[in-house]
């Protein structure tokens, strides 16, 4: 189907008039949701010949009284996650399992998401297991690339392995994908930036993400990678808790604050302007998980976390069961809102927005950087009335 057939329903966007002009000409998934190609010499990620920016959530949903991975439930997750993804103007997932189901990757495609999709991440996996599952879904339209590894500098490959052997494993496993798979391209997650003998040695790793965690900002991050490689890069985990260890309170407020300002960064530091560094970011994460406090209980949400010293913003402290823009009921926070008022860059749209006259700027915001200006959609509670914005496209409003 096409993504216009859905576009009506993102609550984000303003008139009828934007809303054709975007899905004929912009946000037509069709024409640009292909596998990632990745050119030499060239940090940036293309599809379809565009430069490609990530505006991405990552995704592990787990239902109350389950365990990571046996918990994983992604088709039951899935349409009411995507919509949730979409709504928030979402490009990319990123996944910690491997899915392998194409009726979930079909719920991501129809809303207009691809997936960064985890073949391997802990070494107690056989490394021949890969193939199936790269077969299952590697001509998929929904598969952007594979991944291996996830700050696997800190885990040792989640059997605290030496890091020389851990890092040869996945490069093993890069290697293999692409026996199965000559499309798509290989992605690892390293803990802060790789140092340049880890990106030597991993000769078969395309695209670099990085986790980071230091409160409100990414620092020289964007500088000291561009130092050490030329290949692609981008955020694999950033963002902020809801809860504050400091007053023991759920503290919303600075959790948006943190996503916002984060997500500028990336976006003004993003690839597909001159002389950019970064591919995007995957925010942690969609929706809380109540597994995570080995301390506590899987059927309550627990306040553990820890701090080690750097970490998120304001209480520099991991607080795991609440990092979800949603909650586990899929009840939006007010960091959710802020992600989706965040527009991708698009350095061409202000433009052919401006072109096509006033009644096009309705429920869009001018936002500039150093590089440019371009149009965002305001934010809901800007620009939505009480009961909502589905009656700009026919839907009932809501009592």
């Amino acid at each position: 189907q096409s993504h216009c057939l859905h576009e009506p329903r993102r609550p984000i966007l303003g008139t009828k008039m934007l809303i054709r002009f975007l899905c004929f000409s912009v946000l037509s998934w069709p024409a640009i949701s292909l596998p990632a190609r990745i050119r030499p010499g060239d940090r940036r990620i293309y599809v379809n010949g565009v430069p490609l920016h990530m505006k991405g959530v990552n995704w592990n949903p787990i239902a109350e009284g389950g365990f990571h991975p046996h918990g994983l439930a992604f088709s039951e997750f899935v349409v009411r996650d995507a919509r949730l993804m979409a709504e928030a103007g979402v490009n990319v997932v990123r996944t910690y399992e491997p899915v392998t189901e194409p009726a979930v990757l079909d719920e991501l495609w129809r809303n207009g998401i691809q997936i960064l999709n985890t073949i391997y991440s802990h070494a107690a996996k056989p490394v021949e297991a890969v193939r199936k599952e790269v077969d299952a879904v590697k001509h998929h339209p929904a598969l952007l690339m594979w991944v291996a590894g996830n700050e696997w500098n800190y885990n040792g490959c989640y059997l605290h392995m030496d890091l020389n052997h851990c890092g040869d494993r996945l490069n093993e496993v890069a290697k293999l994908v692409k026996r199965y798979d000559h499309q798509h391209p290989v992605a690892s997650i390293y803990g802060e930036a790789p140092p340049l003998d880890i990106i030597e040695r991993l000769d078969a790793i395309d695209v670099w993400g990085v986790n980071y965690y230091d409160e409100l900002s990414f620092g020289d991050l964007f500088k000291r990678f561009a130092q050490r490689s030329t290949k692609p890069f981008f955020l694999g985990e950033y963002g902020a808790d809801a809860y504050d260890a400091r007053y023991s309170v759920v503290n919303e407020d600075a959790q948006a604050h943190a996503t916002k300002l984060l997500t500028q960064e990336i976006m003004e530091n993003s690839a597909i302007f001159p002389g950019g560094i970064c591919s995007g970011g995957l925010v942690f994460e969609l929706a809380d998980e109540w597994w995570k406090d080995g301390d506590g209980s899987p059927e309550a949400q627990d306040t553990g976390g820890i701090a080690p010293g750097g970490g998120p913003f304001p209480d520099r402290t991991f607080n795991e069961e609440w990092w979800g823009l949603v909650t586990l009921q899929r009840v939006p926070r007010k960091a959710y809102y802020t992600f989706a008022s965040l527009a991708i860059p698009k350095p061409h749209l202000v433009e052919s927005v401006l072109a096509r006259g006033g009644n096009a700027t309705e429920g869009l915001r001018k936002s500039c950087t150093p590089q440019g200006c371009t149009f965002v959609p305001r934010p809901l509670q800007e620009f939505c009335p009480v009961q909502g914005c589905g009656h700009l496209f026919g839907e009932k409003a809501h009592p």
